[in-house]
């Protein structure tokens, strides 16, 4: 027994052994000793001359050198097949040359690569040797093209380019309205959910068309008149709507599970749009007499001071008939929400008094900033100022200029918080790709997979056009340099139908496909504002916003 099993160990040993060496040896061709051999292939590759040890090459020009070299010589008849260069579906055209007896295989495009873009290059399989090995590491080589300093459209003057932002954002409310309420979509995919607050965005950025002859004044009208007839029969709670509404039915959608009934900010934006609308749309005629009047019950429909909450010196932000105040979201300042007290205060039918907007607004100056940040001392707000639609949504109708009270000068504030955003991306202590003069603006806005309020203190490199543009009547070199950055430069990848894309970041190649209500009305209204100052002039012009505004101690040549 013993011999037996020492002969089965042995044979066992010569057996693995025989097998390892016929693994680690090259293949014989049919035939038998003395055939040709076989050789498998390895490949080694550099990018632009050098390999970073991954398959990801981010930031590379547009016009990169990819090298492989094979461990073998290759079929130069099988490099057809076994190479692609892609980008998304689409194949891009190459040059390939072997050299180095055929183990040297280089391939660059026929032309050059689309800045801040991916492509593919897949050296594949079906790549054999000389002699019919095959190729043992296929790969997948990502390569990401950077920024380049070509104009990706045709110069044109700064005025007829301030004009085309306008009139292709100016799509987005009027092309792409809701057809049967005549509203603001709350983005381009939104499909039947509508926005209040955009909505009054929207009709300002209507005003803003009929002036600029995008449309005419009968179109204009009668789009006003479509907004007001549903407006007039959809859901209202004490008189404020909520922030999103079925555009077909006018019931309130839930923007979240409690916040299912009045949103007075929302509500507010959608007011000043309407009182802008009453004071432009200004003819004798039976058709903008009724227009007007019936901007004036909407109006005086809402129950401003029932939101106070059994008369406490606040206003708040919801309420609903299924969970009454239980969002408990006091309206306090410095945010975007000073407009909100503005009609609040202005209202003939529910008004506030001053004590609640000092008390609960200005919490009796708690709002103070007082701060120095990137060169810019800041009257109000959160350190660094944070998002710009804080000192962007309620100046699109009230103007800052020379506008005061007791707790700031609005044009020191609007001004200042721009320019600490400004300066930030300019010093760009993150080291984010393209920040800088010309690409900056953080403000709420999509982000990759969400969305999020980006600001100094919240920097996650994503840029928002909305942000540099709608701060034009503040900084206007400052915004205008970013204007044509992201047109010029960079616009084969942020221009659409309806304007500027939500959001980009350079860092990662990501970018937007969408558009928001409250993201793209600030653009068309704020360079209107810093050209002609039509949508201030015409807010401003409201008897009643101008009682309520000097009642709660606003100075200012516009009052």
């Amino acid at each position: 027994m013993l011999s037996i099993r020492l002969y089965q160990f042995y044979y066992s040993c010569i057996l693995v052994a025989f097998l390892c060496c016929f693994a680690s040896c090259k293949k014989s061709s049919p035939g038998g000793d003395g055939g040709t051999t076989v050789a498998d292939a390895t490949l080694a590759f550099t990018v632009n001359g050098s390999y970073n040890g991954t398959l990801s090459y981010p930031g590379l020009g547009t016009s990169p050198t990819v090298v492989i070299n094979f461990s073998e010589a290759i079929d130069p008849a099988t490099v057809t097949s076994g190479v692609s260069f892609t980008t998304g579906s689409s194949s891009v055209a190459y040059n390939q040359q072997l050299q180095n007896g055929n183990k040297t295989l280089t391939i660059t495009p026929q032309q050059a690569l689309l800045s801040l873009s991916s492509y593919t290059l897949s050296i594949g399989n079906t790549i054999k040797t000389a002699n019919g090995g095959r190729l043992i590491n296929p790969v997948n080589i990502t390569l990401g093209t950077g920024l380049d300093d070509t104009d990706k459209f045709p110069r044109i003057s700064d005025d007829d380019l301030l004009t085309l932002v306008q009139k292709q954002t100016f799509k987005y409310f009027y092309d792409m309205a809701h057809p049967v309420s005549g509203m603001a979509l709350e983005r381009n995919t939104a499909g039947n959910t509508v926005t209040s607050g955009g909505s009054g965005f929207g009709i300002m950025a209507l005003v803003t068309g009929v002036s600029r002859n995008f449309i005419t004044r009968a179109e204009g009208l009668a789009r006003m008149q479509k907004i007001v007839a549903f407006l007039k029969t959809a859901d209202r709670f004490h008189g404020a709507y909520s922030h999103w509404i079925d555009g077909n039915t006018g019931k309130a959608l839930p923007f979240s599970t409690k916040d299912d009934g009045g949103d007075l900010v929302e509500t507010s934006y959608l007011m000043a749009g309407l009182l802008t609308a009453r004071q432009y749309f200004n003819g004798t005629d039976a058709a903008e007499t009724t227009l007007r009047n019936d901007i004036n019950t909407l109006y005086n429909g809402v129950e401003w001071s029932w939101y106070r909450n059994n008369n406490s010196n606040v206003l708040y932000w919801h309420w609903s008939p299924n969970y009454n105040w239980d969002m408990n979201v006091p309206i306090r300042g410095w945010n975007e929400c000073l407009i909100t007290y503005v009609m609040a205060g202005s209202s003939t039918t529910y008004p506030i008094p001053k004590s609640v907007y000092d008390a609960g607004w200005a919490q009796n100056g708690a709002m103070k900033n007082g701060n120095t940040y990137y060169g810019a001392q800041l009257p109000l707000g959160p350190a660094n100022g944070g998002p710009l639609f804080l000192d962007q949504y309620s100046f699109l109708g009230i103007n800052p200029k020379g506008l005061s009270d007791a707790y700031a000068n609005y044009e020191t504030q609007a001004k200042a918080h721009t320019l600490i955003n400004y300066n930030y991306c300019k010093a760009n202590p993150k080291a984010y790709l393209g920040y800088g003069e010309n690409c900056w603006g953080l403000t709420a806005s999509d982000i990759p997979g969400g969305y999020a309020a980006s600001s100094p203190t919240n920097d996650l490199g994503v840029i928002a056009p909305t942000a540099a543009i709608s701060s034009m009547p503040y900084t206007p070199t400052e915004s205008m340099q970013a204007l044509k950055f992201f047109y010029y430069k960079i616009g084969h990848k942020t221009w659409g139908t309806y304007g500027f894309y939500d959001a980009f970041n350079l860092q990662t190649q990501w970018f937007a496909s969408s558009t928001l209500a409250i993201d793209q009305g600030p653009i068309i209204i704020m360079i209107e504002n810093y050209r002609t100052g039509l949508i201030w002039n015409l807010f401003m012009s409201c008897p009643e916003v101008k009682a309520g505004m000097r009642n709660f101690g606003f100075t200012g040549p516009n009052l």
